[in-house]
């Protein structure tokens, strides 16, 4: 019975304070660079081609992800003009990786 009232207080005591408990992030080690001079256009898309620009102008990997997080298309594109004409009407997420650097852009199809 000691035992118990002891143990009865100790957690009264601890719920009474302020007692806070937080974590501490830890900051990334793997950082990503983002694609310098980087330009995509036209967005919103009617046309069903968009022009993606960068100041290296190397190949790109692109994939492009429907708003529920599914991947829609894949490719990779080694100029400027990258045709989207078989995506639907919508908002879509546009993942670039170019070198060691990526970007990650909304792009809206008409």
């Amino acid at each position: 019975m000691k035992n118990y009232l002891y143990i009865v207080g100790l957690l009264a005591f601890l719920s009474a304070s302020n007692i806070s408990y937080s974590q501490v992030a830890e900051p990334n080690t793997s950082k990503t660079e983002t694609i310098e001079d980087l330009n995509i256009y036209p967005n919103p898309v009617s046309n069903g081609k968009i022009y993606i620009t960068t100041k290296e102008n190397l190949t790109k990997e692109i994939e492009i992800f429907d708003v529920l997080g599914k991947k829609v298309f894949s490719t990779s594109l080694f100029g400027k003009e990258l045709n989207i004409s078989k995506l639907t009407s919508g908002i879509y997420i546009l993942k670039i990786k170019e070198n060691n650097s990526s970007a990650t852009r909304k792009l809206v199809v008409k």
